[in-house]
């Protein structure tokens, strides 16, 4: 029987040949340190850029806002007291909570509008692409456009243009504003705008109503000349013309060759009160009464020297928010319809078709079944122009004339009017600013679980 030596088979090998454990340990923990430093050196930059543009402002914001307006002196909660007492203010803290209310719930709706239609028509691409296409405009441009298009001359401002066509459509315009007689001639105010004859009428004798003060541009376009009117005894006949001679010239009360007639004007004929007969005149001016008005009294009523219709005013005090709004929404429906789409396009389709073969009509299943499945979508679309809004300044900036600007404020834009110019704090604007924070903070908040809830999934 033979005995192993010491380095055969079997044999446990020397001491200073076993792996050390300790080592392994080490080497592994020198590789791990390794990492985190070079992990480290990687994000440095974004630590430092991230805490010089984002941390340090905020913490700056908080100190400042408790000094007063010169930075010196420490004003406690002044500044705070300030954004609930201060009535520009408070307009602005009024007109955040009508923007986030009603701007992303309009672009939400018409987006997921847009893209349910989108999905059943052949050109739903093109389509699309022509909503989207505002978001590749910046905000200086699309408020620029949107104060061209609620100019309140209707020439120039689309939305007007379009408002006083539809209503001339239904309730014709005067075509002579501002006309009136002059002392000279045989008319006197009337009351209400209108003008009535110094005496009365007769058949035996033509009458005449002369007027002056309207713009050349005003005239009908198919106006003749004036005709004088010759009395035909059986009624009262007579001529509405404008008294005034380019170039000069010409005698008052009398129808002179280069003078036209008021073509269109009503002419009432008026006794003890009540209207017995009513003509237009023609394009000469002349119009004829039956023989009931003889011994009125004619009047022309104010229906023909009313103010014609400018439109609506978009950037009064009354509509400049919704009108700033409606801007926003045409900028960012386009956003949440390609979201809700790619959303849409994700959605089982087997379920659909099950529930209309189920009996399901297409208002049912969008309404049971494609809004509850696309909810997921519709929060972050929600929640995403909850935060735009918040910090919208721009379109306001440029949108809102001077005259309404208090109005349409909001915070991103009062924090700008305080913070900068000859009378700026910067106390109240750095309140203003913390303010702002917190009350994107919730919403941030709320997306972040949703996020973290939709990951567990």
């Amino acid at each position: 029987m033979t005995t192993a030596t010491a380095g055969g088979a079997g044999s446990a090998p020397p001491a200073d040949k076993r792996p050390d454990k300790d080592t392994g340990k080490g080497r592994r923990g020198s590789v791990t340190g390794t990492r985190k430093a070079v992990a480290a050196a990687f994000l440095l930059p974004a630590m430092v850029l991230l805490g010089s543009l984002v941390v340090y402002p905020i913490v700056y914001s908080v100190y400042r806002s408790f000094l007063d307006q010169s930075g010196t002196g420490f004003a406690g909660l002044d500044n705070y007291k300030a954004l609930f007492t201060d009535d520009t203010i408070r307009t602005a803290v009024k007109n955040n909570a009508i923007w986030v209310v009603f701007a992303p719930t309009v672009a939400t709706v018409l987006g997921l509008i847009f893209a349910v239609l989108t999905e059943r028509i052949r050109w739903g691409t093109a389509f699309k692409l022509i909503v989207f296409m505002p978001m590749a405009i910046s905000m200086l441009a699309a408020g620029i456009i949107f104060r061209l298009v609620y100019e309140q001359a209707p020439e120039r401002g689309v939305a007007n243009a379009v408002a006083v066509g539809v209503h001339d459509t239904f309730a014709q315009s005067s075509g002579f504003p501002k006309a009136h007689p002059l002392p000279v001639h045989p008319l006197k105010p009337g009351g209400g705008g209108s003008f009535v004859t110094k005496e009365t009428v007769k058949a035996s004798e033509p009458a005449g109503l002369p007027l002056v003060g309207v713009a050349p541009a005003k005239m009908p376009g198919d106006a003749e000349p004036a005709k004088a009117a010759t009395a035909s005894g059986e009624g009262i006949t007579g001529t509405a013309w404008l008294d005034f001679t380019k170039g000069g010239g010409g005698r008052p009360n009398v129808v002179d060759p280069k003078e036209l007639g008021l073509k269109g004007i009503t002419v009432e004929a008026v006794k003890d009160g009540k209207v017995v007969a009513t003509a237009t005149a023609g394009a000469d001016g002349v119009f004829t009464l039956p023989a009931s008005a003889d011994g009125a009294q004619l009047r022309l009523p104010a229906d023909n020297f009313r103010e014609p219709y400018n439109g609506v005013d978009w950037l009064g005090p009354s509509l400049v928010t919704p009108g700033i709004i409606g801007s926003y929404v045409w900028m960012w429906a386009g956003f949440a319809m390609v979201l809700i789409a790619a959303g849409l396009a994700g959605l089982p389709r087997e379920l659909l078709e099950a529930a209309r073969v189920d009996g399901a009509n297409e208002w049912q299943v969008f309404r049971r079944i494609t809004v509850p499945m696309l909810a997921p979508v519709l929060a972050v679309v929600l929640v995403t122009l909850m935060i735009n809004v918040l910090k919208i300044f721009d379109l306001v900036f440029i949108i809102a004339p001077g005259s309404s600007q208090d109005d349409a404020n909001v915070l991103a834009l009062q924090l700008y009017r305080s913070s900068f110019g000859t009378d700026a704090d910067l106390g109240v604007g750095s309140a203003i600013a913390v303010l702002l924070l917190l009350l994107v903070i919730p919403v941030m908040l709320f997306n972040i679980r949703r996020m973290r809830k939709e990951g567990r999934r």
